[in-house]
């Protein structure tokens, strides 16, 4: 029997290793923020002991049991095949591995400077600001559901992505505030001004996260990483009031796993050095990559690999038990390679536009289709606001027994209207109807995939499109540039943070069905008004429209400033190409194409006259010598002047 660190138990019986339920439950119920910084010195057995305990009867926890169930049997599948494959010449794979490994060797990158920076504890902290008090005691930002909570909290195994009532029997002198997310996103926008000043197209990767790349600001101010990471550290501590931690590597992954080393309010440099990347990764547990949530740690774990050092001895049989994109990502784990290439958020190639939406048990074909019909709308809204189309149209439901199921179209056109998103996903609902008689559903969604652009990019005086020049609101995207690396890491982290955001979405269904709370230890109306779509099982509908709330007062923000900065900018009446407001230069420039509009409506309107020879005589020559003839036609021995563009 082998007893892991995560406490899985693993039975040997006729090359089959079965899991034990009772310990693998208990780690799969430990929540998605398990490798959150202050989580090192926890019990974590005793912690999976309270949090088994107190969801123990609830649709959540029998819901995480059938899950764990099914993982445990696939589980079982991909250590049937791994023996078979032992039994295999399995020297055809060996080699694919090894020249794929030495394929990626020769492109490792060791010349960019790429650095993760996330704010500690960051919603507790913006709170510990207003009140100062909270700074040295246990304490988290959430009601239903902590968001993030403060070391102090940590101690006691509090993380976010914890229902709060399980938190409490953790912590009782635990205290929960609730959310402020207009507080949270204006300290943001200060921290990022910061950012800005180190690498003006830095990425954002969350509120409280982001991606530089300063190897082009060491460089021209001739100074070390450490040094500038340090300067901007202390630069967003001095003006913002809150700390920062950040690591400091050769690429995005390294420098994502670098800043959680020294947390709080360090820092960690990982050198570009490829035997030292090899050193770092070897030990390195695979949950502490961002790409490996809980699912994929534990399939992993079960054929022997727990380190991303154990991935090389494994590299022969990954591609056949997890198939190639798993392989692929892997092997850049073990080799600690990522890509290097930093941009703003808003550059990367959209895939698709969504929205979904989570109520009480609902089996009534009317009410379904009223819902849909709803949702098809609220589609609708985003798919204006973000300027798509889609080519195919997916349906997301939920059952009541927290199953999820999809089905999707691909109608005879692309979509975007609330009629036809409504027109092409009834019938999918109405198949599901018959497949599952007496169907009640908990959440349902839609989605448009393959997008098409619905703004077509404006031709200017010249024929070329606006959005491809500065001074456009037209962004390129990676898919159209040739110098963009291609990793297979986004597959992987998008499935991470997907199941992420259902633990999310399960505690809070967990935190809803919590008995100790009642509607007169709430003192606000707001809080009360939560508390009451809790009640009824629609806490996600409450949380819906904050998130709302929020989204508007960004969307209104984010217009005035860039109304601000068209001030800034005139866009010239000729060509329309964006111009400093400056006055002189705006003027020569205004000169200059009315100049070329000039010559070329002269060039439209007047094209020019067959003007004869003038008569010279006979004998004499022209250029080059050549003698003139006179007798030729006007066409031949005059040509029309050709127009030129200065």
């Amino acid at each position: 029997m082998n007893d892991d660190e995560t406490g899985n138990d693993y039975v040997d019986l006729e090359g089959v290793a079965v899991a034990s339920q009772h310990h693998t439950l208990k780690y799969h119920l430990l929540g998605p923020s398990l490798t959150k910084s202050g989580q090192d010195g926890v019990d974590q057995k005793k912690v999976s002991e309270i949090i088994y305990n107190a969801s123990k009867g609830s649709k959540y926890f029998n819901n995480e049991e059938v899950k764990d169930k099914g993982l445990t049997v696939k589980i079982d599948r991909i250590l049937v095949k791994r023996r078979q494959l032992e039994k295999l010449d399995l020297s055809h794979d060996l080699r694919k591995a090894d020249d794929y490994i030495a394929g990626l060797e020769l492109g490792r990158d060791l010349s960019q400077v790429v650095v993760h920076i996330d704010c500690d504890a960051f919603y507790a902290a913006v709170e510990e600001l207003d009140r100062p008090e909270l700074r040295d005691v246990p304490m988290a930002v959430g009601k239903g559901v902590l968001t993030t909570c403060n070391y102090h909290a940590r101690k006691f195994g509090c993380r976010s992505g914890m229902a709060s009532f399980v938190a409490l029997k953790l912590c009782p002198q635990l205290v929960c505030i609730p959310v402020n997310f207009e507080k949270y996103t204006a300290k943001a926008r200060d921290v990022r001004e910061i950012l800005a000043l180190y690498d003006p197209r830095f990425e954002s990767a969350s509120i409280d996260e982001a991606y530089l790349n300063i190897t082009k600001y060491c460089t021209e101010n001739d100074v070390d990483p450490e040094e500038a990471v340090a300067q901007m550290r202390q630069e967003v501590h001095q003006h913002c009031k809150i700390t920062i931690s950040a690591g400091i590597a050769a690429n995005a992954k390294l420098a994502k796993i670098c800043s959680n080393k020294n947390k709080p309010n360090g820092q960690y440099r990982l050198a570009p050095d490829r035997a030292t990347i090899l050193a770092f990764m070897h030990d390195l547990p695979t949950r502490k990559v961002n790409g490996i949530g809980r699912v994929f740690e534990r399939e992993l774990d079960a054929i022997g690999v727990k380190t991303c050092g154990d991935i090389y001895e494994h590299r022969a049989y990954l591609s056949r038990l997890f198939g190639e994109k798993a392989f692929q990502f892997l092997m850049g784990v073990y080799l600690g390679l990522g890509r290097t290439n930093v941009q703003p958020a808003e550059e990367y190639e959209r895939k698709s536009v969504g929205t979904e939406s989570t109520f009480k048990d609902m089996g009534d074909g009317n009410e379904l289709r009223e819902k849909l019909r709803w949702i098809a709308e609220e589609l609708e809204k985003d798919m204006e606001r973000t300027q798509f189309k889609g080519r195919t149209l997916v349906l997301k439901a939920k059952l009541h027994t927290y199953e999820v199921l999809t089905r999707q179209t691909a109608p005879p056109k692309a979509v975007h209207t609330a009629d036809d998103l409504y027109r092409y996903s009834l019938p999918m609902l109405a198949k599901l109807e018959r497949e599952i008689p007496g169907m009640k559903l908990r959440l349902m969604g839609l989605r448009c995939t393959h997008l098409v652009r619905t703004k077509k990019a404006d031709v200017d005086f010249f024929g070329r499109s606006k959005g491809l020049h500065s001074g456009s609101g037209e962004k390129m995207t990676p898919a159209n540039d040739p110098e963009w690396e291609i990793w297979p890491d986004a597959e992987f982290e998008d499935a991470a943070r997907q199941e992420r955001e259902e633990d999310i979405e399960e505690l809070e269904r967990l935190s809803q069905q919590d008995p100790a709370v009642s509607i007169d230890d709430l003192e606000t109306a707001k809080e009360r008004e939560a508390f009451e779509l809790r009640k009824h099982n629609n806490g996600f509908a409450w949380r819906a429209l904050l998130e709302k709330e929020r989204k508007e007062q960004e969307e209104e923000k984010e217009a005035a400033r860039q109304a601000d900065d068209e001030k800034k900018r005139w866009d010239c009446p000729i060509c329309g190409l964006s111009q400093v407001a400056e006055d002189r230069a705006f003027n020569e420039h205004i000169d200059s194409c009315l100049s070329k509009q000039t010559i070329k409506e002269i060039v439209k309107t007047n094209p020019p006259e067959r003007v004869p020879a003038s008569p010279t005589a006979s004998g004499t020559k022209g250029k080059r010598g050549r003698p003139r003839n006179d007798k030729l036609p006007t066409h031949e021995t005059k040509r029309p002047k050709k127009a030129f563009f200065t």
